[in-house]
């Protein structure tokens, strides 16, 4: 009677670890590459799998979007200025196969890659370009990563480049940069404003010319202002058509 209840008891607990070593469950966004004997077999999941104990091995993929900070990189641009950049990026798995096959560590792999990355596509680009241009860069680097990734089943969605730190001697230069590009702007417009104006008054010297009574209306107007202000100072303004007629009798005298 003893007997039967070890024998019970051993085969109940063979069947306890056999279900442990044969039942998995995987969840919807979990992908799990069997190998039977070594050798891959396939890819299986999500939901409920049995294995063979001994015989088969799974290891678990997970294929939801991965957020990976690349660390701070020095790199000198292509006018020869050291900044320190870092930048985000975001991937997936998209072939588990490939990604548990082809790599040892895809996170490390991906990771160094992104750095190396980082540094040669910035490194093809001036400053300005780097903080004028952060859509295009991002979209280089994101490429570039994507086709190398590709042979690891991986799938680069996005990279951002977060911080560029320039040093404080170039912080000043960029700041001189700018202020002289502010005062040369100034400097057009009211360069234009002057044209324009100058363009104007001509026009109406010559639209005035053509009726010598709208200079007496212009003559009444400026008499009309000047007697509205408040003001010690009165100035008279004489007509150029009376000059002439004085200087012409001084000549003739």
């Amino acid at each position: 009677m003893m007997l039967d209840y070890f024998t019970y008891a051993a085969i109940a607990l063979l069947i306890i670890i056999f279900l442990t070593q044969a039942v998995r469950v995987l969840r919807e966004y979990e992908r799990g590459v069997i190998f039977t004997l070594g050798r891959f077999t396939g890819v299986k999941g999500p939901g409920l799998i049995i294995l063979i104990p001994v015989v088969q091995q799974l290891v678990k993929v997970d294929l939801r979007v991965v957020v990976q900070v690349v660390p701070p990189q020095d790199v000198i641009s292509r006018d020869n200025v050291s900044v320190k950049v870092n930048a985000v990026l975001y991937f997936r798995i998209v072939d588990p196969e490939r990604a548990i096959i082809k790599v040892s560590d895809y996170m490390a792999a991906t990771s160094q890659l992104a750095q190396t990355t980082l540094r040669s596509v910035l490194g093809k680009h001036e400053l300005d370009e780097m903080l004028a241009e952060r859509d295009r860069l991002n979209a280089d680097i994101q490429e570039t990563l994507d086709k190398q990734t590709d042979v690891w089943g991986i799938k680069v969605n996005a990279v951002e480049i977060k911080d560029i730190d320039i040093n404080e001697t170039m912080v000043r230069a960029i700041a001189k940069q700018a202020e002289a590009e502010r005062l040369r702007r100034a400097k057009v417009i009211n360069a234009m404003g002057e044209q324009q104006a100058a363009e104007k008054l001509v026009e109406a010297g010559r639209i005035l010319a053509q009726e010598p009574q709208a200079m007496q209306l212009r003559y009444f107007a400026a008499l009309h202002d000047i007697a509205g202000e408040r003001s010690s100072t009165v100035v008279f303004p004489l007509p150029m058509n009376l000059l002439d007629h004085l200087t012409r009798r001084s000549e003739a005298t």
